[in-house]
Parts: C-alpha cells; structure tokens; sequence
C-alpha cells in the first residue's frame, strides 16, 4: 500500500474547511450550493462546511458505481480478497488517525473511537473469507443425467445511510460485505461527522480499490430520497432512529429495492437478587454512560428485581462521581459532549419531565461544570423510581441518562421486556445458570448478553433486532449480510446424448 508522508491523513482531513463527495476516486465538490455546519462538540464551535448533495451529485456517484460494476462484478474471488486484506491492513496502519478523526467531529473520548474502529475492522477481517462464504451447493445426478447446483450473485450498485454515533464502524459493517460480494457501493454517511467517510475512501484508494467501486456522497434528506428513489440501486441499507428507519424502508421496498433498516432501541438490564451488585453497578455505568450513551446498544433501563434495587441504586450513584466528563482530546477523559446542542437539551428536558411524573432524579447531569460550558456537554444522571408510562422510559433518549424500573418477580422483568415495542439488545445479571438460560429462551429480543452488558455480535455472527428495532428481514453484516448482498441463482444442467432428444409436454418430474 502506498505510505502517506508528507503529511499524517487525519491532519490532512481535519485541516480541510469544507467536506465534498468521493466520487469515481476522487473528491468532487457538492453542486447544490448548499451546506451544513460540522461541529466540535467539546467546544461549541463550528470546525468546518459540509457540502450537501444534489439529486445530479446522487446521480454522478450511482453512475460512477454502475460503470465500475461490470469490471468489478468480473473480478476473481482470488483478486478481491487480495484488495480486501489490503484495505484492512490500511485502516489498520491508520486506526490511531481514524480514531481522532472521529473524536474531534463526534465528541467520544479516543479510546472508544479506537474501539468503534477495531469492531469495524472485525467486518474487514469476516469479509477477507469472501471465497468460503460464496461457497454454492451441488447435487450430482439430482436426476437421472441431471446436476443442479446454486450460486450466489451480486445485486448490483447498492447504498448505506449511516448515523452519527458510529461514521467508522457502521460504513464498514455495510460497505464489507456489499464490496466482497462483488457490488459497488455508494455511503451517505451523517452529516454531522462527515470526515471519517472521506478518510476511508483515500486509504481504501490507497490499498487498490477500483475507481467507482466505492463511493460518498455527503448530504441531508436530498440525498436521502434519491438514493431511496434511484431506479439503479437495488439495495439500501440504514442505521437509525425508528422514524427514519420505517420512512426509508417503506420508501425504498416501494420502489423495488432490498432494504434493511435498523431502528431504535430501549434496552434493559435485569439484575436479579442473586447477582453481583458490584459487577451489575460496573457494567450499568459502562453501559449506560459510555459515549454518552449515543449507542443504539447502549443500556437505557435497568431492571432491579426484588430487594437488590437499594443497594443495586445505591453502587451505581456511588459510581457516578468517578466518570470523568471531558473534551474526547483529552487522555483522562471517560465520556465526551453529546453530537449537537439541540440534542443535548433534549436528552436534559428528560430529567424535568421525570420528576414532573413522579420519578426520582438521584444525579442531575446539568449540576456538572461543562454544562455550562459552549461545548455540548451534559454530566452522567440516574433516575430511579420510573415506570412505563414516563416519557424517559417510553422514548429513546440516546444520552447519558440511566433509568431504573423496580420489579417484584423475574416474570415481570420479563414481561416489561417482551411489552416495550423495540426488541434490539437485553441483557440480564445473575449467577444462576438456569434463570439466564430461561431469560434467552424467554426474551422477545436479537441480542441477549448474559452478564455482559452490551451484546454486541462479533463480525462472524450477525446485528439486529427484532420488533420495532429492525425493519426488514435480514440482519447486518456476518452471514446474513452476506445474502443481503447477494441473490441465489439455481441451475440445472444436463449435457445428454443429442440422439436422445424427443418431445416430451409433461412436467418435468425426477426419474
């Protein structure tokens, strides 16, 4: 791979005042005239310009993705697996600037960046196998001179929508698999942390990728439709909000196309009274604060059952003073500022709106010293006493605000769960091996973590959830990823003696 050395990649991408399109390997400059601001979230400030695309910016990228299919589609396995280690072993050589990168636009402390990349890479590493997972199957003498056999194919040009708490590690879960399977791709990432997409096109150029196999078109709900409108693109993949993600899949199944659409999630922590109430208070603040809670996997609920809720509550406030608030440039760091200022007073507006239902704000992030700062910051806070029908339960608040629901019995931990309308990750704490083997077969819910606080699949097993979490059948990346990306073709052969032939009107029947 070519070695950059005049100037380190992220400098390069953070000194840039305005953020374009990646089209056809190149930066192309957006046409519509318009723009967003990208912001530093520790300090308030806008850092610099996003273009914003045009339907023809759309167009130019799909064009760009459907000139390069043919020769791409025609690739040797042998080939595109060489390309794939080579972009792999680029994000590697560059996961520390990568990582700044999408510290200084989103706001997460470097370490967790460094952790979104590592995971990304995870769906690198899965992808490099491309030649074992496009393995079709066949059946000799199916009937009598006749073989049949499946292959899987390519779709086509397909597209990602990403969000903006991870512009790293979602673009790869997609992007992986879509490019391994022989597609092009075309990435609208967010809009508010456009840099890291910019960065992954110049390394994936650097290790090899063909012109127009992968390509960024920057933008708002412009680009949005037309990716979702666009009679050349076959599949959309998004990560989102529950909203946004029923508009796309809705939007884009009418138009014909493949879609998975990942949605929202309000994930709940059971702690029985059996369990470790220092290890559940660790796993609760990790969970629940990491990233500012800007995880769709991220624990919102925890669920303390019986008479471990005081001393389950009283841990975990004991915690809170110990999470170190700060600029995600700062080593000492634990959780950085939210994404924007709007949303961080909408994730605060929820500690008003609990104690006006009836709960019990135990820590107020707005009492920490950088919410009064320009910088987008709200300290961790923990409501106990909540209950179903509170806004902070009912709605996902994706910040740093931990909730408790209290509950008599396992039954009713299970059933609160099963009743909530999203079903995307659960986990539940306890040293019985039997009640966490029940709680698995129990739960209507994707991911389940037995002790382990954010289930998160490794890139060998699929993401997804069930329920208002996911619209679609597919889960992303892993195997199911792979026949997102790809369609079966069955053939059946038969090479007979031509003196053999005769007209026969039946249906054709095994003999």
């Amino acid at each position: 791979m070519a070695q950059v050395t005049e100037l380190a990649l992220d400098e390069r991408t953070l000194a840039a005042d305005r953020i374009d399109h990646w089209i056809g390997g190149r930066a192309v400059p957006a046409s519509s005239g318009r723009s967003g601001p990208v912001y530093n979230p520790a300090t308030g400030r806008v850092a610099r310009e996003v273009g914003f695309a045009s339907t023809d910016d759309v167009d130019a990228a799909v064009r760009a993705a459907r000139e390069a299919l043919p020769a791409w589609r025609a690739t040797s396995l042998a080939r595109r697996t060489e390309i794939l280690f080579r972009m792999r072993n680029a994000i590697e050589s560059h996961r520390d600037e990568l990582a700044r990168v999408v510290s200084a636009e989103h706001g997460k402390v470097e370490s967790d960046a460094w952790g979104e990349v590592s995971r990304g890479l995870e769906n690198l590493e899965f992808a490099c196998g491309i030649q074992h997972l496009l393995k079709g199957g066949f059946s000799e003498q199916a009937s009598t001179g006749i073989d049949v056999y499946q292959i899987r194919q390519p779709l086509g040009v397909v597209a990602g929508i990403t969000p903006f708490n991870f512009p790293a590690m979602v673009p790869l879960w997609m992007l992986s698999n879509a490019i391994a399977c022989g597609n092009t791709f075309v990435l609208k990432p967010s809009e508010k942390d456009p840099s890291a997409s910019m960065l992954m096109a110049h390394l994936f150029q650097e290790a090899g990728l063909p012109e127009g196999v992968f390509n960024v078109v920057q933008g708002d709900r412009v680009a949005v439709d037309r990716i979702l409108e666009h009679p050349d693109i076959a599949a959309v993949s998004f990560v989102g909000s529950t909203p946004i993600a029923r508009y796309v899949y809705e939007h884009a199944t009418a138009a014909g196309k493949r879609c998975q659409a990942l949605a929202g999630a309000k994930n709940h922590m059971v702690v029985l009274p059996d369990a470790d109430i220092d290890m559940a208070a660790d796993a609760a603040v990790s969970a629940g604060y990491g990233s500012a809670g800007e995880r769709c996997m991220a624990i919102a609920t925890v669920v303390a059952v019986g008479d471990i809720a005081d001393p389950l509550i009283e841990a975990i406030q004991a915690r809170i003073p110990g999470v170190r608030v700060g600029p995600g440039s700062d080593p000492s760091s634990q959780m950085g500022p939210l994404i924007t200022r709007e949303h961080r007073d909408r994730v605060a507006g929820y500690l008003d709106s609990a104690r006006t239902q009836g709960a019990t704000v135990v820590a107020d992030g707005r009492q920490h010293e950088l919410y009064r700062s320009d910088g987008f910051f709200l300290g961790v806070s923990l409501i106990d006493n909540v209950t179903t029908s509170m806004d902070c339960y009912r709605d996902e608040i994706f910040g740093p605000v931990l909730t408790v629901v209290r509950v008599p019995t396992y039954a009713d931990a299970v059933r609160l769960i099963n009743e909530n309308p999203w079903g995307n990750g659960t986990a539940i704490f306890t040293r019985d091996g039997g009640a966490a083997r029940q709680f698995q077969f129990d739960v209507t819910v994707g991911m389940v973590g037995i002790n382990v606080p954010i289930p998160v699949p490794v890139g060998y097993y699929s993401f997804g959830g069930w329920k208002s979490s996911l619209f679609g059948d597919l889960h992303m990346y892993g195997p199911e990823g792979v026949q997102f990306y790809t369609r079966a073709k069955v053939v059946t052969s038969r090479w007979p003696d031509p003196g053999s032939s005769k007209v026969d009107l039946g249906f054709p029947r095994t003999r």
